[in-house]
């Protein structure tokens, strides 16, 4: 340990569990105070978001309370997991109340709020309560005894601790902005290329005849029913399997033959093909290049003539205007969704199979280009984030 330094557990150092009859015993049930649900509390950022004002009365129940200067944990996954964390300042009539999901720390004066905030921020602690969550999925809590028997390291010197605050409060602010410049980077990059391909399909309807999709191409679906999922066999691809322009197998389902046999019946994917998410998220339409092995589930299949470019529909199919009328135009409520008669129906202009070729080959090249900035900048924000993480661990060395 570095010479002026201690280590104790955060519980030695920290109230971790401040009680509500302090808020009745300062304030009246009428008087407000600061309410700050899940939502409105910060991923890696001191301050809250938007904090909202109840009345004692409305809150005092079944939320967390807590004061100025206290530290928030959220203690839910994925919210503890994602950084979920801040401190309580300039609430309303000095208190709060929140989310029954925090963990709230109050100083004892030997470690100051920021200091453990920053603590707290370590990925390396947020992975090491992961591992220890219990409860069911989706609703798993990392344990309160992991959280206060963690030992922090200190300085005992006060003044020292917020020398090194203020060393990562200008540093991380160094960083995000270069992480906010290289994020619009990456948006710009993006937006470019939407923005040409749209104009490609926006100078075509004076030029190429209309259609339908239906006449176009032979559109079809995959089966509707449920058939019984086994271990393994053949894969039934839906449309949380279509992503990023290509087949995710990492959350596959598995039929037996015969079902597979029987849904290609009616679905056969061949190479060339087309499919396209008919619910839930609508779009993201996948080429197949490979001799498929797979059957398909409520996935609209798009069968390419040999006279069309399967990539010019795909492409059609990823512009913007396309998107955007899909989405207004599909139906639900919990869950959206476009129906066979309106993809077939729904209109498309078609240039010779020539025009088809030179557009797609312009489009693959601006393509190839813009995925090579995406991985700069994709790269730089990655980079930004783990440079941030080796601050971190440095500072709690003592080495800053």
């Amino acid at each position: 340990m570095k010479k002026g330094w201690e280590e104790k557990k955060i519980s030695e150092v920290f109230s971790t569990k401040p009680p509500k009859k302090e808020a009745r015993e300062r304030l009246k049930e009428d008087d407000l105070v600061s309410f700050v649900p899940m939502e409105d509390l910060g991923v890696l950022t001191k301050h809250f978001i938007s904090p909202k004002v109840r009345t004692i009365k409305e809150v005092s129940g079944s939320y967390t309370y807590f004061a100025e200067n206290d530290v928030l944990l959220a203690k839910i996954t994925p919210c503890f997991e994602n950084g979920k964390i801040g401190i309580a300042r300039n609430l309303t009539n000095g208190i709060g109340f929140g989310s029954s999901e925090y963990f709230v720390f109050r100083s004892t004066e030997a470690i100051i709020p920021d200091y453990l905030y920053y603590f707290l921020s370590r990925e390396q602690f947020r992975k090491n309560g992961a591992k220890l969550m219990t409860g069911a999925v989706g609703h798993k809590r990392v344990a309160r005894n992991f959280v206060e028997n963690s030992k922090i390291p200190y300085p005992i010197d006060l003044s020292e601790q917020m020398r090194i605050v203020t060393i990562l409060d200008e540093s991380f602010a160094a960083i995000d902005k270069a992480k906010e410049n290289a994020q619009k980077n990456l948006n710009n990059a993006r937006e470019l290329f939407d923005s040409y391909l749209q104009s490609v399909f926006d100078n075509a309807y004076d030029k190429w005849e209309e259609y339908k999709m239906g006449e176009i191409y032979d559109v079809r679906d995959g089966t509707h029913d449920s058939p019984k999922y086994h271990k393994e066999g053949y894969a039934l691809i839906t449309s949380k399997n279509l992503k990023d322009e290509s087949l995710d197998y990492s959350e596959i389902n598995y039929i037996s033959e015969q079902d597979y046999n029987k849904i290609n019946e009616r679905s056969k994917v061949d190479i060339g093909d087309i499919l396209y998410a008919m619910i839930g998220t609508i779009g993201k339409p996948v080429v197949i290049e490979k001799e498929p092995d797979f059957a398909i589930k409520n996935v609209a299949l798009f069968k390419v003539p040999s006279e069309q470019n399967s990539y010019f529909l795909k492409y059609y199919l990823n512009s913007q205007n396309v998107i955007n009328r899909m989405k207004n135009d599909a139906k639900g409520t919990t869950q959206k969704f476009i129906g066979l008669g309106y993809l077939r129906s729904f209109p498309i202009f078609v240039p010779t199979r020539n025009e088809q070729d030179n557009i797609v080959k312009k489009l693959d090249a601006l393509s190839a280009e813009t995925k090579k900035l995406e991985a700069i900048y994709e790269q730089k924000l990655a980079d930004l984030e783990e440079l941030k993480q080796s601050i971190l661990e440095k500072a709690f060395k003592g080495e800053l």
